[in-house]
This record gives C-alpha cells, structure tokens and sequence, in this order.
C-alpha cells in the first residue's frame, strides 16, 4: 500500500508509542513523502490515543517532529522503514 494512500487503523504504516506518558500514534498516512521527515513543517495523518482520549483514538494531521520526538517506533512497513531512510 502506498504512503500517501489512508491505511485502516488495524493496519498502519507505523506505529509509535510512548508507554511512559500513555501515547500511541498510528501513522495512517504520509502526508509529503517528497520532503521526507527533517521538513520543518511535515505532518502525518494519525490515529492518536492518550490518557486524554480516554481509550479511544482520534484521527488527524500532527507533526512529525513531534511523534518522532516523543514516540518509539513499535512497529512498521518496509515501505514506511525505507521512506526513514530517503
């Protein structure tokens, strides 16, 4: 399945967790590939649960410094794990 193509929650490119705080970011879709993840502004279409959502996971764009910053990669596609690499 291509990055720029909406993947299923039950199937995410990526999933990055941060057991400490209670996050889990399911990475759905690649929002600009081309610019790759050093863009200052690059965002990725997520699935997120916190303590805040209160089990559940709310979708939308969040940068991508951020998940990377304050998430461990758990587990991903080999076309998610080559694009970290461009």
């Amino acid at each position: 399945m291509s990055l720029r193509k909406t993947a299923p929650i039950g199937a995410p490119h990526a999933t990055y967790v941060n057991e400490h705080a209670g996050w889990t970011w399911k990475v759905l879709k690649v929002n600009a590939p081309a610019k790759g993840t050093q863009a200052a502004y690059a965002t990725w279409f997520v699935a997120a649960k916190s303590p805040m959502t209160y089990g559940s996971f709310e979708m939308g764009d969040t940068y991508i410094k951020d998940v990377m910053e304050y998430g461990v990669l758990e587990s991903a596609t080999d076309e998610f794990l080559a694009y970290l690499k461009s």
